[in-house]
């Protein structure tokens, strides 16, 4: 067979263009900072799922063998065919096999006097959920056709993890380490839950992202206390950083908001859906002794057990860019949580950012703030979020994907203004920035059964102290965390001690909006008015100074308004349900409120002058 030249020439173009497309990678595309949908990792049914599991460092089944970690993965399929290697989104979860039934008796009984422990609760079974290998569909669709890869796993005792949940414990810091440890080539993952045969991350470029909203928003930063290498940024969103800070106030039993006699052995119980032969020994060491033993329900004491679960004290390590999301109405997982933690990371020197909006529990940032967030620290694309606002919250009136930015939070604008009370609280007092005369002390009786939204709206009630200042004729700004100071004397040893601030007029109906009433809140023992690690009875007829921070804010009160300081015990919402006729009174000359107001006193004397 004979070629001419012109056939010699067609053949070696054909060969090359066929080497060329063989050999070309199809590879993240960026534009204006932001990774983008590429159509060819956007093909669900071509996406290579599978799952594994990863050795940890603890045994805390008690069977003597390393606890492992069930692991699923979805990529895309360049990832084989092309050879890539892509960063990871990563979440982890106890929720993803399930939970327990809401049963009748699974909360602790609120209705006793303080300093009672509550008669015994039912402890409810989770029937496991979820076929392999798929562990969750989470942030896949919003993550793999940007150029990522989604890793899940379930925490331990959780699914097909083994282990014991911990609710906080270091368990569940170290088993997402050692996810981290296994995707950046540094340990095994097995193909099976006891097997020897291993599987290697070989499509993993060692970096990593952590996000997930409430537990699985806390599971990031617990993995980021660790230190461990590999993990670049993690975005928490309604974390919660701090066990006693979701349980307790200041020394006194809360519940969280919607969940009335909740406490850690109940979470415990809610998630525990791990192997059911394991159970009964997770829940005798776990369960029936390290959390009997160290919760304490009777004072609500800080102690080394809630020291033990709280993040903050281990942030010493951490090296991950932090991206904080939380709204500042959470009554679930209050917006404490976040602020603490976002402004330790920033005193450590830490890449940082943080999302507030105006509404409840969960909500993420912007997907254009996210985004930003894993270009520049997973992909390394040098975007500038460095320059870009620290803080950006969501104003009253505006969509959640719209927020305001702000140079930082709290505003950098904002100074504390005491603000003083007078004389006319059970039926409406006096709130303003200048001392008065009018002082004296006042009493409330307490009564759990009737609402703090019934007592912020009576003009007189005898179970609550109203104090309001003059309507404002300005708008007023507040952004960062209030604080009162509450001189008290007691009728019994123990009581419960409630604080709203709450924008008056009272307002109900269709159009009433989540920021209209409630500014903040906050609770507290008058046990612990010298420290929450230690409680003692209130002696009666003796005044204790007790001084504590509401949740942290940031609302524009209206022109028209008022705001207003309410003191009252029981929060029938929140607190344990005494006998009601607790009385409780207050000393005006020495009670104070403290609000970071935008413009400080200025701002706010012109703003109530009439």
């Amino acid at each position: 067979m004979k070629f001419t030249l012109l056939t010699v020439i067609l053949i070696s173009m054909t060969s090359l263009n066929s080497y060329a497309q063989k050999s070309s990678k199809t590879t993240p595309i960026f534009k204006n900072g932001e990774a983008q949908i590429v159509e060819a990792f956007n093909t669900p049914d071509k996406w290579i799922r599978h799952d594994l599991w990863v050795e940890t460092t603890f045994d805390t089944d008690g069977d003597g063998k390393l606890d492992r970690m069930h692991v699923d993965v979805t990529r895309p399929h360049q990832t084989d065919n092309e050879g890539l290697k892509l960063p990871i989104v990563y979440v982890s979860s106890p929720y993803f096999a399930g939970v327990a039934p809401d049963v009748e008796g699974v909360f602790w009984d609120v209705n006793h006097e303080l300093g009672e422990m509550g008669k015994p609760r039912v402890h409810p079974e989770v029937t496991r959920l979820g076929k392999r290998p798929i562990i969750s569909n989470s942030h896949i669709k919003t993550w793999v056709p940007r150029g990522y890869i989604v890793v899940h796993s379930s925490s331990p005792g959780t699914g097909l993890s083994q282990g014991s949940p911990t609710v906080g414990g270091d368990n569940e810091s170290l088993a997402p380490k050692a996810v981290i440890d296994w995707l950046c080539g540094r340990i095994k993952g097995y193909t099976s839950a006891y097997g020897d045969e291993t599987v290697e991350a070989f499509w993993s470029t060692g970096k990593v992202g952590m996000t997930g909203t409430s537990y699985n928003g806390t599971i990031p930063l617990a993995a980021a206390t660790t230190g461990v290498e590999g993990l670049e940024a993690i975005i928490p969103i309604s974390p919660n950083t701090s066990y006693y800070h979701y349980y307790r106030s200041n020394g006194l039993v809360r519940s969280p908001g919607g969940y009335l006699g909740e406490d850690i052995d109940v979470l415990y119980d809610y998630i525990h859906s791990g192997d059911e032969s394991k159970r009964a020994y997770n829940n005798a060491t776990t369960r029936d002794t390290e959390m009997k033993n160290g919760m304490d329900r009777v004072t609500g004491d800080y102690n080394d057990f809630w020291a033990g679960r709280d993040y903050m004290n281990d942030m010493q390590p951490m090296k991950a860019a932090l991206l904080m999301s939380h709204g500042f109405n959470d009554w679930n997982v209050m917006p404490e949580h976040s602020y603490r933690i976002y402004k330790k990371a920033k005193e450590m020197g830490l890449p940082t950012q943080i999302y507030y909006h105006q509404n409840g529990h969960g909500g993420p940032p912007p997907m254009t703030i996210m985004n930003r967030w894993f270009t520049r620290y997973l992909h390394g694309i040098k975007n500038g979020v460095e320059k870009d606002a620290k803080a950006w919250i969501v104003r009253e009136d505006d969509e959640r994907g719209n927020p305001t930015p702000y140079k930082d939070y709290p505003n950098p604008d904002a100074s504390p203004v005491k603000l003083h009370l007078s004389f006319g609280g059970l039926h409406i007092g006096g709130l303003n920035t200048k001392r008065t005369s009018n002082h004296g002390a006042e009493t409330l009786v307490d009564d759990f059964s009737i609402s703090g939204a019934s007592l912020a709206k009576a003009t007189q009630n005898k179970h609550r102290l109203l104090y309001v200042t003059p309507k404002l004729t300005k708008d007023i700004h507040i952004s960062g965390t209030a604080n009162v100071t509450v001189t008290l004397s007691s009728s019994k040893p123990a009581a419960n001690l409630s604080v709203w601030l709450v924008s008056l007029p009272w307002t109900e109906g269709d159009a009433t909006k989540i920021t209209d009433n409630i500014i903040t809140r906050g609770w507290a023992d008058p046990q612990n008015h010298k420290s929450i690690r230690k409680s003692e009875p209130l002696q009666k007829g003796k005044f204790y100074k007790v001084s504590f921070d509401l949740m942290p804010d940031d609302q524009i009160i209206k022109k028209g308004q008022q705001i207003g300081l309410m003191i009252f015990s029981s929060d029938k919402e929140f607190t344990l349900h005494p006998e009601p006729g607790t009385e409780l009174t207050i000393k005006l000359e020495s009670t104070n409120l403290t609000l970071p107001v935008v413009g400080g006193i200025k701002a706010l004397n012109k703003a109530l002058k009439n």
